[in-house]
């Protein structure tokens, strides 16, 4: 068989598929230009047979046109994060095993002393405008294993999350339909490409429908707004971070400005956000400047979206929304049986969107299923027909005196406190109630800041054992490259 999502290219011909600060692809040159990508990395061979290929480029056409080569030629994708260290890049080179790094002039220097310790072959993007006379590309079967994305992790080193084409048709085909996505849609991409959100969520699901992708390079929030204005938008998909930081410059600029902005908002038809906890408070302010509810998510990288509020209909601030279409979810308790509605469980997912497996780690694949089911570990709890993400097994859920306690569920009620920029909560080891309740604050400028006069008043927000006991002040909160809060990280300080 073909790859569908890019002999769909075919379709849309002289339609513009990649807008970029540099210039307008359609995709005629995204088809034939991955073709040549794809001829160069064969060269003589007939097909690459799953060898790994890593590519370090930036979030521009030549980053899209290298992944649909390295797929065309039978090859795994394993994108790279250009913000990454270089310890943190040589690992997944090394634990993935690539035959070949695919980089440019502004990495080299980068990539350099990486291949020469794994001992990989580094192609550089540029060369691909040779014009090789191969033969036919391969046909590769949908059960193919097509792209490893590593994932952050908070123990140990991260695990190459490996999906099939039929992993990632089925999880772009699952948005496409929830999302309506058509071919007069224009998406703005500004998200990391080495993570579902970005890749599959944006950049593919905007390919897949004959739409527009435009990318900028990294993100910066005037810029931005301006896009909002200038651009032919009707898609913005984004974390919660980056909403905050677009209310930031809205909040600092002058009425006009601001009245000019929130204007441009109204010809989207869809704003999304998701890969992080949305704290109701950024979704008001956003509803308040942009007139949008915004929509919020479920997924992981390795499942894709499993759950989403609806494109039309009520979305409840705080939830996630329901199954998507040819998503399986449930929720089970700590003896893997199905919990009913209102008890809390554990997220257990089934459908062709479920990855295929950890890269070289058949035990840990093992431990993630159950019967079939993959267990994400997140916890929830299903009211109403739709779900509420409580927060992890390990980092969000706080076992305090018996209580199971939500972390986000007190991040939430804490950041509606005038003098709270930012906050994170975990649970610390404690003789007496097992772990107790801590948290990490970021303040608001010329804050005069009273330690027992705000614990006073998380009383009153919230029962006795939610109220955190322990407390340090940080100018900012420690993060990954998606804007979650690594709370690992964030432990070593308490």
């Amino acid at each position: 068989m073909t790859i569908h999502l890019i002999e769909r290219a075919k379709k849309f011909q002289e339609r513009t598929a990649i807008l970029t600060p540099k210039g307008s692809f359609s995709y005629s040159d995204l088809f034939q230009q991955s073709e040549q990508v794809a001829k160069n990395l064969l060269h003589s061979s007939p097909d690459l047979k799953e060898k790994r290929v890593a590519f370090l480029l930036p979030s521009d056409f030549s980053h899209v046109k290298v992944q649909w080569g390295i797929w065309r030629a039978g090859g795994i994708a394993v994108p790279l994060c250009t913000s990454h260290p270089v310890p943190e890049l040589e690992y997944i080179v090394q634990n993935s095993g690539a035959s070949t790094i695919v980089t440019n002039n502004d990495f080299i220097e980068i990539i350099k002393p990486i291949a020469e310790r794994t001992r990989t072959q580094i192609m550089l993007e540029s060369s691909f405008c040779t014009q090789i006379n191969s033969p036919e590309l391969p046909l590769l079967s949908s059960k193919r294993r097509a792209m490893i994305l590593y994932t952050s992790g908070t123990t140990g080193r991260p695990k190459g999350v490996t999906s099939t084409h039929k992993n990632i048709q089925s999880q772009i085909e699952t948005l496409v339909k929830a999302w309506k996505w058509k071919q007069d849609d224009c998406i703005l991409q500004i998200l990391p490409l080495h993570h579902v959100h970005g890749i599959i969520n944006i950049l593919n699901c905007a390919l897949w429908s004959g739409a527009t992708c435009e990318m900028l390079l990294n993100f910066n929030s005037k810029v931005v707004w301006q896009h909002f204005v200038q651009s032919n938008l009707t898609l913005f998909m984004a974390v919660p971070t980056i909403y905050s930081k677009l209310i930031s410059t809205w909040e600092e600029s002058p009425p006009e400005q601001q009245q000019f902005w929130s204007k441009a908002c109204s010809k989207m038809r869809l704003m999304v956000s998701g890969s992080a906890a949305l704290p109701v408070q950024t979704l008001e302010k956003w509803k308040r400047i942009s007139g949008h509810f915004l929509l919020e998510r479920y997924g992981m990288t390795e499942i894709g979206m499993a759950l989403s509020n609806p494109l039309e209909g009520k979305r409840v601030p705080g939830y996630v929304g329901s199954p998507l279409p040819g998503v399986k979810v449930r929720l089970v308790n700590e003896n893997g049986h199905v919990v009913e509605p209102g008890i809390p469980g554990e997220i257990q997912v089934k459908g062709p969107n479920v990855f295929s497996e950890y890269w070289q780690r058949p035990k840990e694949t093992e431990k993630s299923f159950q019967q079939g089911w993959f267990k994400t570990g997140d916890v929830a709890i299903l009211e109403n027909g739709i779900y509420k993400i409580l927060g992890r097994n390990s980092v969000d859920i706080i076992k305090s005196g018996g209580y199971k306690v939500s972390a986000l569920e007190i991040e939430g009620i804490l950041q509606t406190h005038r003098d709270i920029k930012e906050c994170a909560v975990i649970g610390i080891p404690d003789p007496e109630w097992g772990e107790s309740v801590a948290v990490a604050l970021v303040l608001k400028t010329k804050t005069v800041f009273q330690w027992d006069t705000f614990r006073k008043w998380a009383k009153s927000q919230l029962a006795p054992y939610k109220v955190p006991v322990h407390h340090i002040q940080m100018k900012i909160l420690p993060r990954n490259a998606m804007g979650k809060v690594n709370k690992a990280k964030l432990a070593n300080n308490f």
